[in-house]
């Protein structure tokens, strides 16, 4: 079994269009604050892994399944974990709910670059503190 991150957000009325429901393309800046805080969970940031790594964590794809809407005033909980990973990159599967009912779903594909933009291998430093959240085979 594997550990899943999670991450409250709550819906305001910068996030919604005139009919109070959540405008499509902010799930992705939900995901992405998710995956910040799951990394500040595990004692990294973004600006860390720049700074003391020399390199970036960067989304290759993304695929979203919309299965419901979320509403203005909505309580959101996003759960993560990673499905897969290698060398240089990782896929990282994330939900969102309101309450216990799936609304989004998401595979987001992550890689690790270096300041020119190149893969680089993720450092054992970061694998180690992915480990538990990671997805093991049965």
């Amino acid at each position: 079994m594997h550990k899943t991150f999670s991450h409250n957000v709550k819906i305001y009325y910068e996030d919604t269009d005139s009919g109070g429901v959540v405008y499509y393309a902010n799930y992705l800046k939900y995901f992405e604050r998710a995956r910040t805080e799951a990394l500040l969970a595990i004692g990294l940031s973004n600006l860390k892994i720049k700074d003391e790594f020399n390199s970036l964590i960067i989304v290759k794809s993304c695929n979203i399944e919309y299965k419901k809407s979320a509403y203005l005033e909505d309580n959101l909980t996003i759960k993560s974990f990673i499905s897969s990973l290698s060398k240089t990159s990782f896929v990282m599967d994330q939900s969102i709910y309101r309450n216990d009912l799936l609304i989004v779903y998401a595979k987001i594909h992550l890689v690790f670059v270096n300041t020119i933009g190149k893969p680089t291998k993720i450092p054992e430093i970061v694998l180690n503190s992915f480990e538990p959240y990671i997805l093991k085979s049965k």
